[in-house]
C-alpha cells in the first residue's frame, strides 16, 4: 500500500514534524511505500531522522516567503501560491497513484478532495477547532482567523476521513460522519528515565505565541526566591526567543532560566531532569506530554484546549492548573518542587499512564484506518 503525505515540512523540530517521522518510519519498517510531499522544503535535511526507503518531493511553493508581511500582501499573493501548489500536487499525486493521501492540515487541505488520482483523501489535524481564534490577533487578522475557522468546518466533511487527537476535540466538531479519533504515540524516548533528586524543570515547543513560555518564565519570576537552587531549562526556538530573553534578563533570572536550542536527543532533556512544565494556549496532543510520561516526569500544565486532560490526571500523575493561572502554575511547581517523594510517586504513576499510547497500538490503528479508506476507495 501506498501513503503519501503531505507537509509544509520536515526540516523543523516541532511536535507535527516528529509525529509525520514516527508514523512514515513506522509504515515504511512494515512494508508501506511512503512518500512525504512539501512545500517549504528549500532543500534542507529533515530534523528527525526518516528511514532511507521514504521519498521525499518538495514542490517548491515558499509559503514562507510570505511570512512577516503586511495582511493585504499575504491576500494578494496567497492564491498565486495556492493555484501553483495545487496544479503541482496534482502532477505528483496523478503520477504516484497512492491508495491514500494524507493532508496534515497545511494549505492543502482545502483542494486536495478536488484531485481526482483515485486515492483516498485522509485530513488529521494537530490542533483543536479552537487553534485559530486562539492565535490572539487583532483587527483584520482576528477577522480572518474567525471566517477561516469557518470554512475549516467545511472542509473537514469533504475528506473520506478526518482524524482528531482527542475525544474533547471530537465534541467540539459535532457529528461528523466521517470523524475519527486516533491520538498521538510516544515511541523512542522511553528508555531515559527521570531524575527525582534533579533540581530542574523542563519544557519543551516552539517559542510562539502558542506556546505561552511567557508566562512561564512569570511563574519562575514568583518561585525564585523560594526556591533558589532550582533551575528551568526552555527547549525550542522560534519568532519569540528574543522577547523571552528580554523578559528573562528583566526579572534577574539569567543562569536560572535557560533557552536551549531544539536538540535531536530529546531523552537526555528528559532525563536530566524532574518536572515537566507546559504553558500552552492551545494544542492538539501535545507530544512534549507524552514523551515526559515515558520517561517518568512528573507533569504541570494549563488545561488548555485540546490534549492535557487526556493526558494527565490531575493529582495522580500530575498537576492540570486553569488555562492562564500562572499563581497557580507557580503553586503546584512549588509543591513538587519541595517534595522529592511526590515527584517519585507522581514520575512513577506516569510511566504507568504513558502505556496508554503505545506506538504498536496506536498504528494498528492507523493501518486499520488506511486499509479500510483503499478497500472502500477500490470498491466505488
Amino acid at each position: 500500500m501506498k501513503i503519501v503525505y503531505c507537509i509544509a515540512g520536515t526540516c523543523h523540530s516541532g511536535g507535527m514534524e516528529r509525529v509525520l517521522a514516527s508514523k512514515a518510519n513506522y509504515l515504511a519498517r512494515h512494508g508501506f511505500e511512503v512518500v512525504v510531499v512539501t512545500t517549504d522544503q528549500r532543500g534542507q535535511p529533515p530534523f528527525f531522522p526518516m528511514e532511507e526507503a521514504i521519498r521525499t518531493i518538495d514542490l517548491g511553493i515558499n509559503y514562507d516567503d510570505n511570512n512577516g508581511k503586511p495582511f493585504l500582501d499575504k491576500l494578494l499573493r496567497y492564491p498565486a501560491k495556492q493555484a501553483r501548489h495545487k496544479a503541482r500536487l496534482r502532477a505528483v499525486l496523478m503520477e504516484e497513484r497512492p491508495d491514500v493521501t494524507v493532508s496534515m492540515f497545511n494549505n492543502d487541505a482545502g483542494f486536495i478532495p478536488d484531485i481526482n488520482d483515485g486515492s483516498a483523501k485522509l485530513l488529521e489535524i494537530h490542533f483543536s477547532k479552537f487553534k485559530r481564534l486562539q492565535y490572539g490577533r487583532k483587527g483584520l487578522w482576528r477577522l480572518a482567523d474567525w471566517w477561516r475557522s469557518r470554512q475549516d468546518e467545511k472542509t473537514v466533511r469533504r475528506f473520506d476521513r478526518f482524524v482528531v487527537l482527542t475525544e474533547e476535540d471530537k465534541g467540539y466538531w459535532g457529528g461528523l460522519p466521517n470523524i475519527e479519533v486516533i491520538p498521538n504515540a510516544v515511541c523512542g524516548v522511553g528508555a531515559a528515565a527521570a531524575s527525582p533528586e534533579s533540581r530542574k524543570v523542563v519544557a519543551v515547543g516552539r517559542f510562539t505565541h502558542q506556546k505561552g513560555f511567557e508566562r512561564l518564565v512569570d511563574a519562575w519570576h514568583l518561585l525564585a526566591p523560594e526556591f533558589p537552587d532550582w533551575t528551568l531549562d526552555i527547549i525550542g526556538d522560534g519568532e519569540e526567543r528574543p522577547l523571552l530573553q528580554e523578559r528573562i534578563d528583566c526579572y534577574g533570572l539569567v543562569g536560572r532560566v535557560e533557552l536551549r536550542r531544539p536538540t535531536k536527543e530529546i531523552g537526555k532533556a528528559y532525563s536530566g531532569a524532574s518536572i515537566m512544565a507546559m504553558t500552552s494556549r492551545y494544542e492538539g496532543l501535545p507530544m512534549v506530554l507524552l514523551e515526559a510520561q515515558a520517561c517518568g516526569l512528573p507533569i504541570v500544565a494549563f488545561g488548555c484546549k485540546c490534549g492535557p486532560r487526556d493526558i494527565v490526571t490531575d493529582g495522580s500523575d500530575g498537576f492540570i492548573v486553569a488555562e492562564g493561572d500562572v499563581e497557580g502554575l507557580a503553586q503546584r511547581l512549588a509543591q513538587l518542587m519541595a517534595d522529592e517523594p511526590l515527584r517519585r510517586r507522581m514520575g512513577a504513576k506516569a510511566r504507568e499512564s504513558a502505556l496508554r499510547f503505545n506506538e504498536d497500538e496506536i498504528m494498528k490503528k492507523w493501518i486499520s484506518t488506511f486499509s479500510t479508506l483503499a478497500g472502500e476507495r477500490r470498491r466505488q
